[in-house]
């Protein structure tokens, strides 16, 4: 029996509770806008002094197969959750869900959900975050989940997510190093399992010629190399990508950045694979805002594609977007152009604090293909009613305007009613892949309380 599981939801903060620990460590870029000066720290929380949080959920759980394929799963969920940080330099964040079958399912499996369980990687979900240092210090750790995880460029790894994969549960992990003129990221999708591997290195041009600049990483060179080694949660193909990047800061204003960038990349080992790549960002960064927009031109040969690891891709390295029913390492994919636009916004109408920490959060990737083809994903998320409400809804549709394109949508409701009690519910589709790698469809619906000692 296939099942799938619904993914941890975000969680919401009580008024005046400052960020939640959920998802509020992220690993450093490789660059920073240099805030204006009239703005306030973004940090939430007071940095030097420990904070903890102990939280506990309970709610139902029911899996609906579409299709006419399999039956109705009932459970209950249980999430305990335990965090302790002290607001700057180091945080952790453990805790798991455990689901136990009430209804359905084959008469021999057991009371609790085994396929969440089943794996050496599965055991890494009880690691939620990991934290060590901040974007200030010269080395940085992640451990945890990454979700919508780009590797500083983002022309190899883009929004992606290791847990896109209903029944797969890694923890991930992001290691930052700064030693100028030199900047180095290196991830690995699974560290319990050898699945994805990567890392970047850029320096700083300028610097490196002429000694420390004024405005540090305004010209940067990268080099990227990412490798799925394919051998966690089940065997798929594996394959290498190279990818080489030029980045100039050519406007710099207090909370302000415009960037050119331009990029070449290949698929190691195969003749005629590669791309190339142009475009512009910018990012801004006020007290209450914190933006962040790219556009690029994009061409694709034999293969290859910027973004090849995106938010997709725990399902694609089994069944590609299309109707070739093979995996995206061995799927075709047309030669082409595409335009490739990013925004990612947050907004608070008080000041931005931690990821939970504002009104709105916006995130929206398309790219949109010469040859018809269009991939669109995103996520919008509102804090409501003094932060007591969060309404989230997310989507993925890729392939849109060819055969076999690929849909999966959620939607979700936080509601702090009653100081340390809340409701919550969430509704969505899914899909899951098949020991003979086919992708299942179904449905999902989960409701439920949780209680916590925020303040």
């Amino acid at each position: 029996m296939t099942l799938t599981w619904v993914v941890v939801l975000l969680l919401t903060q009580a008024p005046g509770a400052g960020e939640s620990a959920d998802g509020a460590w992220l690993p450093a870029s490789a660059a920073k806008v240099v805030p204006p000066a009239d703005a306030p720290p973004t940090e939430a929380r007071e940095a030097g002094r420990w904070n903890s949080l102990i939280r506990l959920e309970a709610s139902t759980l029911a899996l609906l197969p579409r299709g006419g394929a399999g039956e109705h799963v009932g459970y209950t969920q249980l999430s305990p959750a335990l965090v302790v940080d002290d607001g700057a330099e180091w945080g952790l964040h453990v805790g798991a869900a455990v689901r136990v079958r009430l209804w359905g399912g084959e008469t021999r499996a057991g009371r609790v959900r085994t396929e969440d369980w089943d794996s050496l990687s599965d055991w890494g979900q009880v690691v939620r975050a990991l934290k060590l240092g901040s974007d200030a210090s010269r080395v940085g750790l992640w451990v945890g989940e990454l979700e919508d995880y780009s590797l500083v460029s983002g022309h190899l790894v883009r929004r992606y997510s290791n847990r896109a994969h209903p029944d797969y549960h890694p923890a991930g992990a992001s290691l930052t190093a700064r030693l100028a003129p030199l900047y180095v990221e290196a991830f690995t999708s699974d560290v319990l399992g050898a699945r994805l591997t990567g890392a970047q290195a850029d320096v700083d041009v300028e610097h490196l010629l002429g000694g420390a600049p004024r405005e540090p990483g305004r010209y940067m060179v990268g080099l990227s190399v990412v490798r799925d080694w394919g051998r966690a949660e089940g065997v798929s193909p594996q394959v290498t990508l190279v990818h080489v990047d030029g980045t100039a800061v050519v406007v710099v204003r207090p909370g302000f950045e415009l960037h050119v960038l331009g990029g070449w990349g290949e698929r190691v080992r195969e003749a005629g694979a590669w791309g190339a790549v142009v475009g512009v960002g910018a990012d801004v960064v006020r007290h209450t805002l914190d933006m962040k927009v790219r556009l690029e031109a994009r061409a694709q040969r034999g293969g290859f594609r910027q973004g090849y690891f995106g938010p997709d891709y725990e399902l694609s390295r089994w069944r590609a977007v299309g109707s070739s029913g093979l995996p995206v390492a061995q799927a075709p994919f047309p030669e082409g152009f595409s335009a490739y636009g990013e925004a990612v916004v947050g907004w608070d109408g008080v000041r931005l604090g931690g990821l939970l920490q504002r009104h709105l959060h916006l995130s929206l990737g398309v790219e949109v293909f010469d040859w018809g083809r269009v991939d669109v994903d995103g996520r919008w998320a509102v804090q409501l009613a003094e932060r007591s409400l969060e309404v989230a809804v997310s989507g993925l549709a890729l392939g849109l305007g060819q055969p076999g394109a690929r849909q999966v949508y959620a939607g979700q409701v936080r509601w702090r009613f009653a100081g340390r009690l809340y409701a919550l519910g969430q509704i969505g589709t899914l899909l899951s892949p098949t020991a003979q790698g086919e992708l299942r469809s179904g449905a999902f619906a989960a409701f439920g309380l949780g209680v916590d000692n925020a303040r």
